[in-house]
């Protein structure tokens, strides 16, 4: 029955030669163009790079997102790649155990479970999916503006190029150039006031379970080990920094051991065995909320229209969900792309106002904004029920498009 929907959807489309333009290949730009092909859509992607290299080493994808991409076709691939996460552990910095946390009882009331993943493994998901769909992926190909029409809209190129389609996704990142011609202002980005220190490792033992995502907490600071496929450990460190902090790689390890010294053992251990070339650093910033996503046939997308801070492990599943909601409205709807997207717009705005509020909230909770409340912070995780974490996870998860 679905084959049958999608071939007939397929086929609908098709018939007007409809055709999106898609600006980003990082996770959102990419999951548009696979749901917007089994919409039938023409779909050609342009981002700037010449290499896709993903920003950071992992990313936990809640429940929420991995739905999305289950209805998408890639449940089996999203479930090779996915780590297995049974528990969440809170420790002091010392190492005692401040809450040890069950993930069954929210799998049991979602219906799916979280699979932290590499965002190596995820882009050649989407990127082996989009490509066997006939997907047009181009590289190189920075784009510097867009011009709108009656009845299409063009990217204009650095190189002096053109295209142009019936849609445009701009799904250009945090950074976006993009967003000024939706919003008709400049928004720039907003330091979360923490750095980010993340890679990957070989699981051991001497480290953390090999099922639990261990994070430890205490001087406003985070180190943290969660498992992703192949035997290996993404990790991060947290520390509160001034903007503009020397990033020098040979320089990593001694960082991070002053900045953790005294911490547990396997701590100490996780600093002595990461490799600094392999690592990621990363000043956070977040952008949002913002007035608009849509103008015309051009919809914002994923970071381009909120980035948040990583500290709900939100951002990509809203790209995911961004993805799956701008394709559906194109689908379900018959008035032309312009009211799509503004049904896209109206809907994403609530949703996502929401998570990056969230996010930032518990950034400024866990880094030390206000000493008091972090403090109040480590004492509520030593006495907080396992199953309020469980359930405000779920609720989380439950306000997305899929439930």
């Amino acid at each position: 029955m679905w084959m049958y929907t999608v071939c007939r959807i397929y086929g609908f489309v098709a018939m007007y030669g409809l055709k999106a333009i898609v600006i980003g290949a990082g996770i959102g730009g990419l999951t548009t163009g696979i749901a917007l092909r089994q919409a039938g859509y023409e779909v050609e992607i342009y981002d700037r790079v010449r290499d896709l290299r993903p920003i950071g080493s992992g990313i936990s994808l809640w429940s929420n997102g991995v739905k999305v991409l289950n209805h998408l076709g890639l449940g089996r691939q999203l479930a090779a790649i996915g780590g297995q996460m049974n528990y969440m552990e809170y420790r002091h910095l010392s190492g005692n155990i401040l809450n040890h946390i069950s993930l069954q009882p929210l799998v049991e009331e979602v219906g799916q479970r979280p699979y932290p993943v590499t965002r190596r493994d995820l882009q050649n998901v989407l990127l082996e999916a989009f490509a066997s769909m006939g997907g047009k992926l181009t590289l190189g190909s920075k784009c510097i503006g867009v011009l709108e029409g009656f009845s299409n809209v063009t990217a204009k190129f650095e190189d002096g190029s053109t295209v142009s389609g019936d849609l445009l996704v701009a799904a250009d990142g945090v950074r976006s150039l993009l967003r000024q011609y939706i919003l008709g202002e400049s928004i720039e980005p907003q330091y979360a006031g923490y750095v980010n220190w993340n890679g990957l490792v070989p699981i051991s033992s001497e480290l953390a379970p090999a099922d639990t995502w261990s994070i430890y907490v205490g001087e406003n600071k985070r180190a943290s080990m969660m498992p992703v496929a192949g035997d290996r450990f993404y990790f991060f460190f947290d520390v509160p920094l001034p903007r503009g902090t020397a990033n020098q790689v040979d320089n990593y390890k001694k960082e991070l051991r002053e900045h953790f010294q005294g911490w547990a053992k396997p701590v100490q251990l996780l600093i002595d065995r990461l490799d600094p070339e392999s690592i990621a650093r990363v000043e956070i910033h977040d952008v949002g909320p913002i007035s608009k996503m849509a103008k015309g046939r051009v919809a914002l997308l994923g970071d381009a229209a909120h980035a948040t801070c990583p500290d709900l492990g939100q951002g990509g599943c809203q790209a995911i969900e961004d993805s799956w909601v701008l394709a559906n409205y194109l689908i379900s709807t018959n008035l032309g792309v312009p009211d799509a997207l503004r049904r896209y717009e109206s809907e994403r705005k609530i949703r996502t106002t929401e998570i990056v509020n969230k996010a930032r909230n518990r950034a400024e909770t866990i880094h030390g904004k206000d000493p008091e409340v972090t403090q109040k912070w480590y004492e509520q995780l030593a006495q907080e029920n396992p199953l309020d974490v469980t359930k405000a996870i779920a609720k989380i998860i439950s306000g997305g498009p899929l439930h």
